[in-house]
């Protein structure tokens, strides 16, 4: 009976060990992915939509009231989707559970955060979308910028300012193993310049 316990105890042993290995070479996987910013979608800025604005005089009255109130009252909430493509070279799965992020914006930091999300992508140059739902104060972020620089930085984001900006996502993904988060041990840079 001892022998059965033993045998039993070092089954699971070697079972989990693998599980392991095979967690940490999927995240090493990801890690060695292709990552492109894809898109941006959604793009509010103080709650007005301007993903197709062509230009600021092309907001409606109430459109551009609500923009100038947000900013006169030092706020000017920014909201958007940006979409990261993961395409896996590998000749295995890549994997992750989850992500720590920095966004930056023309090298200024915008906002951080997590996802808390389990991305998986077939191997053999498959890919996916990874969609971040992000959303800060860009007045804050931006103060001693001018109202026409501040607005231009939002309208870039759809796609319609008067000059690029290069928005860049730092990514430390992390994986599960054992009920244990472990992260990658550093960031992945991702960056692409928006805008005119």
């Amino acid at each position: 009976m001892n022998k059965l316990k033993i045998t039993l105890l070092l089954l699971v042993f070697v079972v989990s060990a693998c599980d392991v290995v095979n967690n940490l070479s999927s995240m090493y996987n990801f890690t060695k992915c292709d990552f492109r910013l894809s898109s941006i979608d959604n793009v509010r800025l103080a709650g007005v939509n301007v993903q197709n604005v062509t230009n600021l005089s092309s907001l409606s009255i109430l459109d551009a009231a609500r923009i100038t109130t947000a900013y006169a009252t030092n706020q000017l909430p920014l909201s958007f989707n940006l979409n990261v493509e993961v395409k896996n070279p590998n000749k295995e799965k890549a994997v992750m559970n989850g992500m720590e992020w920095i966004l930056l914006i023309d090298n200024i930091e915008m906002t951080r955060g997590n996802l808390n999300q389990r991305v998986e992508v077939m191997p053999n140059n498959q890919s996916a979308i990874m969609p971040l739902t992000l959303s800060f104060d860009l007045k804050k972020v931006l103060s001693g910028k001018s109202a026409d620089a501040v607005a231009n930085f939002g309208m870039n984001l759809a796609g319609q300012g008067n000059k690029p900006s290069r928005i860049a996502l730092k990514a430390k993904p992390s994986v599960v193993v054992g009920g244990i988060t472990i992260p990658y041990p550093d960031y992945i840079t991702i960056q692409n310049d928006f805008g005119k």
